[in-house]
């Protein structure tokens, strides 16, 4: 018997079946639009937080700043007369040592002047010479009663005369000697040339800085420190040293000097840190960085991030097995983008400092640096 036949002697009619197929129809609407409007399971993500360690990661407590390698003893050399440079025997980095002739002036017009002092003293000693005899005779003369008294005084007051004028032309013809050994420029130390500012052709004044030399010895390094940083510093502070040229190379100092006015330009203090035992790699002009500690307290300072704020006293989140909570803190100052906490923490406290406004009170989190408590 088929199927056809089976169905035909069940006591179904059109309508049974229009209402059995209108059934499944609305079952498998349903099915859909449950599936269609029904939301998923949401598997709640453990957030990522920034963290600092008290006493570990926290900021600092230092300032730096840069500066440069300079010798301790620098000199500004110049001529001590106006003239044309005609020649320059060093050049910058060059070593020099003490009565090397560094740079000359014309010397034309000086030895004219050193001639005529000459000139002046021969004359000046003819004119002491024959005053000197006249006053030899006209004594003898007046001894045996040739000549008056008056006349005698004459000439010996005449000698006096040619005597000072003899030692005004030999003074002259010193100093004109001295002026004509001021037409070179010499090393008075031993030493580096750091600059050179004088060329041939150009005309200086007397006094006029050309060529600088840092005498051989100790170095140090040179600084420029903001008038707000100067309570922070202080005489024989000390300091640590890296370079910018040389990796893992580092040295101690102490600051040796604080200069009284600030710069008119910059309105910072030049300050220079004495390096007693400088590494041989370090030349003069290297870059360096000059960390200063800032003070002896023992204020902790964060990145000013970390502080939230919902009332009136400040807190921050602490991480405490791998959970946050609220911790009140004490604000005793703010230093840039840093705020330094006086009291509320502890060594060792994991603190939130970025992110703070979107945790909640005990909250799961997982640490960026994969530290865990």
């Amino acid at each position: 018997m088929s199927i056809k036949e089976i169905f035909s002697k069940l006591p179904f009619t059109k309508r049974h079946l229009y209402i059995l197929a209108a059934t499944v129809a609305i079952l498998l609407l349903y099915h859909i639009i449950s599936n269609v409007l029904a939301k998923p399971d949401i598997v709640k993500e453990v957030p990522y937080v920034r963290t600092v360690t008290v006493g570990k990661e926290t900021v600092d407590n230092t300032s730096s700043y840069p500066g440069e390698v300079r010798g301790r003893y620098e000199s500004d050399l110049a001529f001590q007369v106006a003239g044309k440079i005609i020649s320059r025997s060093v050049n910058l980095g060059d070593t020099v040592k003490t009565g090397d002739i560094l740079m000359q002036i014309d010397p034309k017009d000086i030895e004219q002047s050193f001639e005529a002092s000459k000139a002046a003293v021969t004359a000046a000693e003819a004119n002491y010479k024959l005053a000197r005899d006249n006053a030899s005779r006209y004594t003898a003369l007046y001894n045996s009663g040739g000549v008056s008294k008056a006349m005698m005084e004459q000439y010996n007051t005449q000698m006096e005369a040619a005597a000072s004028s003899l030692r005004q032309a030999q003074a002259q013809l010193i100093t004109n000697s001295n002026q004509l050994s001021y037409t070179q420029l010499i090393a008075d130390h031993d030493g580096v040339v750091a600059n050179v500012s004088g060329e041939v052709g150009q005309v200086v004044a007397a006094g006029t800085p050309v060529v600088t030399v840092v005498q051989s010895g100790e170095q140090e390094i040179q600084i420029y420190v903001p008038e707000n940083h100067l309570d922070k510093i202080y005489p024989q502070q000390s300091a640590k040293i890296n370079f910018w040229a040389l990796e893992n190379v580092s040295a101690d100092g102490y600051i040796r000097e604080i200069a009284p006015m600030a710069d008119s330009v910059t309105r910072t203090y030049k300050v220079r840190v004495a390096v007693p035992q400088m590494p041989a790699a370090v030349k003069l002009g290297m870059t360096a960085k000059v960390h200063l500690q800032n003070g002896t307290d023992s204020s902790i300072l964060l990145p000013a991030t970390a502080i939230y704020q919902t009332g009136g006293n400040p807190q921050v989140w602490l991480v405490t097995n791998n959970k946050v909570h609220t911790h009140e803190v004490s604000i005793g100052g703010y230093e840039g983008n840093n705020v330094r906490i006086s009291d509320g923490l502890q060594q060792g406290d994991i603190v939130v400092v970025g992110g703070v406004n979107k945790l909640a009170e005990d909250q799961n989190v997982r640490l960026e640096a994969g530290v865990s408590q």
